[in-house]
């Protein structure tokens, strides 16, 4: 069976009470349902991790070398401000995927720089909730490919 991390950066543990006009209102926890769910559809396992902390992103990123066949990550405001973990990402063999519930494109100027993106197989952003899944189909045809 391949194996996805699903890795969540700071605030995500928010989901659904913070600015849910920009986030949403779906939990991160009915997020991680929903994802394990699909996952097990397509006979793909999934873990999850959210972390406030950029070493602990770090660590899961490097953890995550040894077992995944692939990781979604949402670095959340990391995603502006973080050289180490651009640095963790580029450092994997395995793909990563970024992702963003709002459109960072479309929002206030400092976001629109992803420090992360150029060491990604792709970014998904502006979709909710289903940007995740976005990344999530990307894998299940890709893995399909393997």
């Amino acid at each position: 069976m391949k194996s996805i991390l699903i890795l969540h950066g700071p605030n995500l543990n928010l989901l659904g009470q913070r600015e849910p006009e920009v986030y949403g209102v779906v939990t991160l926890d009915e997020i991680n349902q929903r994802l394990v769910t699909f996952a097990a559809e397509h006979g793909v396992e999934l873990r999850t991790v959210q972390s406030n902390h950029e070493g602990e992103l770090i660590d899961a990123l490097h953890d995550a070398d040894d077992w995944a066949d692939g990781v979604i990550f949402n670095p959340g405001g990391y995603t502006h401000t973080s050289v180490a973990l651009r640095d963790a990402v580029a450092a994997i063999k395995v793909p990563v995927v970024e992702v963003h519930l709002s459109n960072i494109h479309a929002r206030e100027e400092f976001r629109r720089q992803s420090l992360i993106a150029s060491v990604c197989a792709g970014t998904i952003a502006g979709f909710g909730w289903r940007s995740y899944v976005l990344g999530l189909e990307w894998y299940i045809g890709k893995l399909g490919d393997w």
